[in-house]
């Protein structure tokens, strides 16, 4: 099952247009041919995941397909943009009500992506985002990690994080290693922080298009044909 992430970044001046396009974009997508499921995203920085770490300028759409579709989803007046191609290859949980992806069994030594999404419970919100930022600084120099953002359905509440890492080892080395990331998946459970919760895991088929978007901290500023299974 292809499933791609798409980025791009809106100049302050056209903000108002791609604001008001953000309310039709969803219902276009999933009309699709070929479109399974498709999220609309605002995206934050990365830095903290906190309510002052949004990004205004940059926007994201993720897309599952039953069959490869039309991957011209952002129009051509934003320039700046950037496609992941990605094949699941773990996930658990869901994602308004269903686990969007069908996992594949593949053999894969490059790059990896994760994403997480939460709905967070509302009387657990101020704690949740009490313990984000140790975890966030530490993620922002873990061995591995090429970039990483903040995505969001709504300004609060609706809310998740992607992160590219250059292998698979880098990213089991952070999430069950470190000490902070492990504090708070323990507590994740513990204190019952999310009323829905999903962690999927992708291996990276192939980056198109300007790699800065996304922060991307590899060789290359504007990448076409990154990474490949």
């Amino acid at each position: 099952m292809p499933v791609t992430l798409h980025v791009w970044r809106v100049p302050r001046s056209e903000l108002g247009t791609a604001w008001l396009r953000m309310a039709t974009e969803p219902r276009r997508l999933r009309a699709m041919p070929g479109v399974r499921f498709a999220k609309v995203l605002g995206t934050g920085r990365g830095v903290t995941f906190g309510l002052g770490d949004a990004d205004p300028t940059r926007f994201a759409a993720l897309v599952v397909w039953d069959q490869p579709g039309d991957l011209a989803l952002v129009d051509e007046r934003w320039p700046d943009k950037v496609r992941l191609d990605l094949t699941p290859v773990s996930s658990r949980g869901t994602w308004a009500g269903v686990n969007p992806f069908d996992v594949s069994a593949v053999k894969h030594d490059g790059p990896v992506l994760a994403l997480t999404r939460a709905r967070l419970r509302p009387s657990r919100a101020m704690a949740f985002w009490r313990a984000i930022p140790p975890v966030a600084r530490e993620a922002g120099a873990a061995p591995g990690l090429l970039a990483r953002f903040g995505i969001g359905e709504a300004p609060i509440g609706w809310q998740g994080t992607v992160s590219l890492w250059r292998s698979g080892t880098d990213l089991v080395r952070f999430a069950y290693r470190q000490p902070e990331h492990r504090a708070v998946v323990a507590r994740t459970r513990a204190d019952r922080w999310y009323a829905e919760e999903l962690f999927a895991r992708f291996a990276v088929r192939d980056i198109v298009g300007d790699t800065r978007v996304i922060g991307y901290r590899g060789s290359d500023d504007s990448t076409s044909g990154q990474a490949s299974a």
